[in-house]
Protein backbone atom coordinates (compact mmCIF):
# COMPACT_ATOMS: atom_id res chain seq x y z
CA UNK A 1 0.00 0.00 0.00
CA UNK A 2 1.19 3.36 -0.79
CA UNK A 3 2.12 5.76 2.07
CA UNK A 4 4.36 8.73 2.81
CA UNK A 5 7.54 8.05 4.14
CA UNK A 6 9.14 11.46 3.97
CA UNK A 7 9.43 13.69 7.14
CA UNK A 8 6.10 14.61 8.56
CA UNK A 9 7.63 18.06 9.80
CA UNK A 10 7.74 19.38 6.62
CA UNK A 11 4.24 18.65 5.83
CA UNK A 12 3.48 20.46 8.53
CA UNK A 13 5.75 23.49 7.56
CA UNK A 14 4.34 23.49 3.93
CA UNK A 15 0.53 24.06 5.29
CA UNK A 16 1.81 26.56 7.11
CA UNK A 17 -0.22 24.69 10.37
CA UNK A 18 0.69 22.32 13.10
CA UNK A 19 -1.08 18.83 12.15
CA UNK A 20 -0.03 17.58 15.05
CA UNK A 21 1.14 14.19 13.14
CA UNK A 22 3.68 13.63 15.20
CA UNK A 23 1.39 13.65 18.38
CA UNK A 24 2.77 15.17 21.75
CA UNK A 25 5.92 16.10 19.83
CA UNK A 26 3.73 18.47 18.44
CA UNK A 27 3.41 20.34 21.72
CA UNK A 28 7.39 20.39 22.88
CA UNK A 29 10.69 23.08 22.03
CA UNK A 30 11.88 19.97 19.67
CA UNK A 31 8.65 20.65 17.37
CA UNK A 32 10.09 21.76 13.74
CA UNK A 33 7.23 24.38 12.72
CA UNK A 34 8.35 26.31 16.02
CA UNK A 35 11.72 26.04 14.77
CA UNK A 36 11.54 27.08 11.42
CA UNK A 37 7.81 28.51 10.73
CA UNK A 38 8.41 28.72 6.53
CA UNK A 39 7.61 26.22 4.12
CA UNK A 40 10.28 23.98 3.09
CA UNK A 41 13.33 23.73 0.09
CA UNK A 42 16.01 25.86 -1.23
CA UNK A 43 13.48 29.08 -1.47
CA UNK A 44 11.14 28.63 1.37
CA UNK A 45 11.44 31.94 2.98
CA UNK A 46 11.75 33.55 -0.07
CA UNK A 47 8.08 32.80 -1.11
CA UNK A 48 5.26 34.95 -1.05
CA UNK A 49 2.73 36.88 -3.00
CA UNK A 50 -0.53 36.35 -4.47
CA UNK A 51 -1.84 32.63 -5.00
CA UNK A 52 -4.32 31.75 -7.67
CA UNK A 53 -7.50 30.48 -6.88
CA UNK A 54 -6.34 26.87 -7.76
CA UNK A 55 -3.61 26.78 -5.34
CA UNK A 56 -5.02 27.88 -2.57
CA UNK A 57 -7.71 25.31 -3.28
CA UNK A 58 -5.39 22.51 -3.61
CA UNK A 59 -3.49 23.37 -0.62
CA UNK A 60 -6.64 22.90 1.47
CA UNK A 61 -7.29 19.64 -0.12
CA UNK A 62 -3.85 18.44 0.76
CA UNK A 63 -3.75 20.19 4.18
CA UNK A 64 -7.10 17.74 4.99
CA UNK A 65 -5.50 14.96 3.68
CA UNK A 66 -1.86 15.17 5.53
CA UNK A 67 -4.89 15.99 8.50
CA UNK A 68 -6.44 12.74 8.66
CA UNK A 69 -3.74 10.22 6.49
CA UNK A 70 -5.56 10.25 3.82
CA UNK A 71 -4.59 9.52 0.12
CA UNK A 72 -5.80 10.77 -3.00
CA UNK A 73 -7.96 7.44 -4.40
CA UNK A 74 -9.20 7.21 -1.14
CA UNK A 75 -10.26 10.79 -0.54
CA UNK A 76 -11.63 11.42 -3.57
CA UNK A 77 -13.93 8.49 -2.68
CA UNK A 78 -15.14 10.52 0.55
CA UNK A 79 -15.53 13.38 -1.52
CA UNK A 80 -18.29 11.21 -4.11
CA UNK A 81 -19.40 10.12 -0.70
CA UNK A 82 -20.07 13.10 0.43
CA UNK A 83 -21.92 14.63 -2.24
CA UNK A 84 -24.62 11.56 -2.13
CA UNK A 85 -25.24 12.25 1.39
CA UNK A 86 -27.89 14.49 2.61
CA UNK A 87 -27.14 17.97 3.88
CA UNK A 88 -24.21 20.28 3.29
CA UNK A 89 -21.36 18.61 0.87
CA UNK A 90 -18.26 20.03 2.86
CA UNK A 91 -19.65 19.02 6.62
CA UNK A 92 -20.21 15.59 4.95
CA UNK A 93 -16.82 14.98 4.02
CA UNK A 94 -15.70 16.59 7.35
CA UNK A 95 -18.27 13.79 9.04
CA UNK A 96 -17.00 10.76 6.77
CA UNK A 97 -13.28 11.66 8.12
CA UNK A 98 -14.05 12.02 11.40
CA UNK A 99 -15.82 8.82 11.85
CA UNK A 100 -12.74 6.60 10.28
CA UNK A 101 -11.90 4.25 13.18
CA UNK A 102 -8.12 5.75 13.51
CA UNK A 103 -9.68 9.15 14.17
CA UNK A 104 -12.02 8.27 16.78
CA UNK A 105 -9.32 6.21 18.44
CA UNK A 106 -7.00 9.62 18.44
CA UNK A 107 -10.45 11.52 19.76
CA UNK A 108 -10.80 8.77 22.54
CA UNK A 109 -7.34 9.61 23.92
CA UNK A 110 -5.75 5.90 23.14
CA UNK A 111 -3.36 7.54 20.42
CA UNK A 112 -1.41 9.96 20.43
CA UNK A 113 -1.74 10.88 17.01
CA UNK A 114 -3.73 9.30 14.36
CA UNK A 115 -0.63 7.58 12.59
CA UNK A 116 -0.31 5.60 15.90
CA UNK A 117 -3.71 4.48 16.04
CA UNK A 118 -3.50 3.31 12.40
CA UNK A 119 -0.31 1.46 13.58
CA UNK A 120 -2.26 0.19 16.64
CA UNK A 121 -5.14 -0.76 14.60
CA UNK A 122 -3.51 -3.26 12.02
CA UNK A 123 -1.82 -4.93 15.33
CA UNK A 124 -5.60 -5.93 16.35
CA UNK A 125 -5.37 -3.89 19.54
CA UNK A 126 -8.72 -2.74 19.13
CA UNK A 127 -12.18 -4.52 19.31
CA UNK A 128 -15.87 -2.54 17.75
CA UNK A 129 -18.67 -4.22 19.66
CA UNK A 130 -16.38 -6.99 21.01
CA UNK A 131 -16.03 -7.67 17.25
CA UNK A 132 -11.55 -7.70 15.76
CA UNK A 133 -11.33 -4.86 13.46
CA UNK A 134 -7.72 -3.85 12.07
CA UNK A 135 -8.76 -1.32 9.27
CA UNK A 136 -7.88 2.01 9.90
CA UNK A 137 -10.63 3.55 7.57
CA UNK A 138 -13.62 1.35 9.25
CA UNK A 139 -16.80 3.50 9.50
CA UNK A 140 -17.42 4.03 13.24
CA UNK A 141 -21.28 4.15 13.70
CA UNK A 142 -23.48 6.18 16.28
CA UNK A 143 -23.50 3.69 19.30
CA UNK A 144 -20.84 1.33 18.02
CA UNK A 145 -18.69 0.62 21.62
CA UNK A 146 -14.61 1.10 20.43
CA UNK A 147 -11.99 -0.70 23.15
CA UNK A 148 -8.80 -1.54 24.28
CA UNK A 149 -8.22 -5.31 23.74
CA UNK A 150 -7.79 -6.85 27.32
CA UNK A 151 -4.58 -8.12 25.95
CA UNK A 152 -3.38 -4.70 25.06
CA UNK A 153 -3.95 -2.20 28.51
CA UNK A 154 -0.72 -2.43 29.72
CA UNK A 155 0.82 -1.30 26.18
CA UNK A 156 2.75 1.87 26.98
CA UNK A 157 1.70 3.64 24.31
CA UNK A 158 -1.90 3.74 24.90
CA UNK A 159 -1.04 4.30 28.88
CA UNK A 160 0.48 7.58 27.56
CA UNK A 161 -1.65 8.42 24.91
CA UNK A 162 -4.54 8.29 27.88
CA UNK A 163 -2.02 10.36 30.98
CA UNK A 164 -2.16 13.07 27.92
CA UNK A 165 -5.50 13.81 26.11
CA UNK A 166 -6.38 16.13 28.63
CA UNK A 167 -4.19 18.35 26.56
CA UNK A 168 -6.37 18.42 23.63
CA UNK A 169 -10.19 17.64 25.23
CA UNK A 170 -12.09 15.29 23.97
CA UNK A 171 -15.42 15.77 21.95
CA UNK A 172 -18.48 15.76 22.96
CA UNK A 173 -19.61 13.25 20.63
CA UNK A 174 -17.66 10.60 21.86
CA UNK A 175 -18.27 8.95 25.89
CA UNK A 176 -15.10 7.52 27.21
CA UNK A 177 -14.93 5.21 30.38
CA UNK A 178 -11.06 5.29 30.95
CA UNK A 179 -11.29 2.69 33.66
CA UNK A 180 -12.67 0.62 31.05
CA UNK A 181 -10.56 1.46 28.32
CA UNK A 182 -13.29 1.91 26.05
CA UNK A 183 -15.40 4.72 24.07
CA UNK A 184 -18.42 5.09 22.53
CA UNK A 185 -19.71 7.70 19.82
CA UNK A 186 -22.92 8.88 21.24
CA UNK A 187 -23.69 11.10 18.07
CA UNK A 188 -22.33 12.05 14.92
CA UNK A 189 -19.28 14.77 15.20
CA UNK A 190 -20.85 18.43 14.30
CA UNK A 191 -18.51 20.93 12.59
CA UNK A 192 -18.72 22.98 15.81
CA UNK A 193 -16.45 20.03 17.33
CA UNK A 194 -13.99 20.48 14.63
CA UNK A 195 -11.62 22.99 15.92
CA UNK A 196 -8.63 22.55 13.23
CA UNK A 197 -8.69 25.80 10.77
CA UNK A 198 -10.11 23.93 7.50
CA UNK A 199 -12.11 25.32 4.63
CA UNK A 200 -14.07 22.79 3.39
CA UNK A 201 -15.62 24.59 0.85
CA UNK A 202 -12.75 25.36 -0.88
CA UNK A 203 -12.22 21.69 -1.14
CA UNK A 204 -15.65 20.96 -2.91
CA UNK A 205 -15.23 23.93 -5.18
CA UNK A 206 -11.52 22.41 -6.32
CA UNK A 207 -13.34 18.72 -7.28
CA UNK A 208 -16.60 20.33 -8.75
CA UNK A 209 -14.58 21.88 -11.59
Amino acid sequence: MARYIGSSCRLCRRENLKLFIKGDRCYGDKCAFERRAYPPGQHGQKRGGKHSDYRVQLREKQKVKRIYGVLEKQFKGYYFRAERLKGISGTNLLILLECRLDNVVYRMGFANSRNQARQLIRHNHFLVNSQKVNIASYQVKVGDVVEVKEKSRKITQILDAMATVVRRGIPKSIEVEKEKFRGTMISLPNREEITTPIQEQLIIELYSK
